[in-house]
């Protein structure tokens, strides 16, 4: 993985832009958690489109600290609505990042991949051993941050590893997205 894409099915409700776009960054740094709802929702519209099946729907993690001055991680508020539509088990606490990173949004494409690198580990590996997992995050920019979390959980003996975004960067290869048709249609 030299190029720090996330290399597993990726699967984005929608491109990262317009109306869309501005509603993440409400939703992420706009102290809006109640975005959760109708964004889970689109979410989870993407994942029933894509025949999404899994045992687990774990989040992306924050460092203590951003979880603390955001009072919220937007990526356990997503996956919440999306565990129960896909009657999955939600593992909140399933990985912890085990290191402060900068946040990637602030750094430069080449340099994302070496910040998260190691920064993610399974909190208990037998969690999540044997089992399909679906990671949720709010964007996939680069996928450095997917790759560092898939490579935690199949670390710790996870069988697949899915993700499932709300929006993804249209700068990354197209071959790691599949946009449902809900998404085509909006």
């Amino acid at each position: 993985m030299g190029s720090g894409a996330a290399d597993g099915p990726l699967i984005a409700f929608a491109p990262f832009r317009g109306a869309l776009a501005d509603g993440i960054r409400r939703f992420k740094y706009g102290d809006r958690p109640d975005l959760a709802r109708p964004f889970g929702r689109l979410l989870l519209c993407a994942a029933r489109d894509a025949g999404l099946r899994a045992d687990l729907v774990v989040p992306v993690p924050l460092h203590p600290r951003r979880l603390a001055e955001r009072g919220y991680n937007q990526a356990a508020l997503l996956a919440a609505h999306v565990a129960d539509g896909l009657a999955a088990s939600f593992a909140p606490r399933a990985l912890c990042r085990i290191r402060s990173t900068a946040q990637q949004a602030q750094l430069p494409r080449d340099r994302r991949l070496e910040n998260v690198a190691g920064a993610f580990r399974a909190r208990v590996p037998e969690r999540v051993h044997r089992r399909s997992v679906v990671l949720i995050d709010d964007v996939a920019t680069t996928g450095a941050t997917l790759a560092a979390c898939r490579d935690a959980l199949l670390g710790a003996g996870a069988a697949s590893v899915t993700y499932l975004v709300l929006a993804a960067a249209e700068s990354g290869a197209d071959e790691l997205r599949s946009f449902p048709p809900s998404a085509r249609r909006t």
